[in-house]
């Protein structure tokens, strides 16, 4: 039965990959806006982080984060909509997650379009775009994310797609949040497993045929799959060896710390692989409560986390990125829209308490 265990990573699909929003109208004007952004060059800029202001978001120093801003991304959209209301002091707070590198979640409409659109508009402003594909068949075992392709022959050819856009331009890829560790929690039921397995290493065999991807599979978090090693098999068989590395507390909440410490346990069973952290919501680590929906689902009193950087002062840990998009909801809980949704009040929530 689901719901037995307690730090469970929600994936929910940001706005953007709901209902085949990011069109190739969409991607066409992403490319526009990049051009107008530009990159931060000055060595004033480099030294220190830029602080968040209700502005238009411009990249960060390319040094410190190389992953690309989005100047239309949903936190951009409503800091301008609010600050256009005289609401300036939430303008500035929305604008602490606007001015950060964000993930783009690419959804089942036309991948190509989203992917070639997200890496062009990186490329424009010189940085990386940062991508997460989430379309496993059966994904999120009927749960608030629930969906994914039809079949593996769908998925396969979605992930073409979704490839094809990309081409030679620099991205980092998330591959589908969840899809081993509910293999191995039991959530996914068994007769599904060898075609996953399959699957996902089909899509890092074709991921890391282009030029310039990264491809990070996901390893759930340390509170979910327990202890570390119980997660290696499902790595190995999904294509680590010829993946960068596993991310880790994708949509969670678990620490920096205890996602290193995990990570650490985890990269010495596969070869000393790599791994990535989502930070975007951990500034406060997870909720101490015994219901596992409270303690993933919107749970309240939570923080941005360490803002995405490549610098992380640990040889193994190659960035702390925010793969969740911090103010879209987890899903129906707790007062929360749908899954992907802006939930204003949440965001806001997360910026007042963020420490920096």
């Amino acid at each position: 039965m689901y719901g037995s265990h307690t730090g469970h990573t929600r994936s929910a699909r940001p706005a953007l990959a709901r209902g085949g929003t990011a069109t190739a109208a969409l991607a066409a004007a992403l490319v526009g806006l990049a051009g107008l952004t530009g990159c931060s060059s000055s060595d004033d800029e480099a030294a220190s982080r830029p602080q968040p202001s209700a502005a238009s978001p411009s990249q960060l120093p390319r040094d410190h984060s190389p992953f690309w801003v989005n100047p239309n991304g949903n936190a951009a959209r409503q800091a301008a909509r609010l600050r256009g209301s005289g609401k300036e002091r939430e303008a500035q707070l929305i604008a602490k997650i606007a001015q950060q590198p964000v993930a783009e979640w690419i959804g089942v409409d036309d991948p190509e379009s989203q992917t070639r659109g997200f890496t062009e508009a990186a490329a424009r402003a010189d940085r990386d775009a940062l991508l997460v594909l989430y379309n496993i068949p059966h994904r999120d075992c009927g749960q608030y994310s629930q969906g994914g392709a039809a079949d593996g022959d769908s998925y396969r050819a979605w992930l073409d797609r979704a490839a094809s856009g990309i081409g030679d331009r620099r991205a980092t890829v998330i591959l589908e949040p969840d899809a081993l560790p509910h293999m191995e929690d039991g959530c996914t039921p068994q007769q599904f497993h060898e075609e996953r397995y399959a699957l996902l290493k089909d899509a890092v065999r074709r991921l890391k045929a282009l030029p310039r991807t990264k491809v990070y599979l996901d390893a759930g978090n340390p509170s979910w799959v327990t202890p570390a090693d119980r997660m290696a098999e499902p790595l190995r068989r999904a294509g680590i060896d010829r993946a960068d590395g596993f991310a880790l507390n994708v949509s969670n909440f678990q620490t920096t710390q205890a996602s290193k410490e995990y990570g650490r346990t985890l990269s010495a069973l596969v070869g000393y692989k790599h791994f990535v952290i989502d930070t975007s919501r951990n500034g406060n680590g997870p909720l101490s409560d015994g219901d596992h929906e409270k303690a993933w689902c919107n749970p309240s009193g939570r923080a941005l986390g360490e803002p995405p950087t490549t610098r992380t002062g640990d040889r193994l840990v190659d960035a702390y990125l925010w793969v969740k998009r911090p103010g879209e909801s987890d899903g129906a809980c707790k007062g929360g829209p749908d899954a992907g949704e802006w939930w204003e009040t949440y965001a806001l929530e997360l910026a007042r308490n963020a420490r920096s």
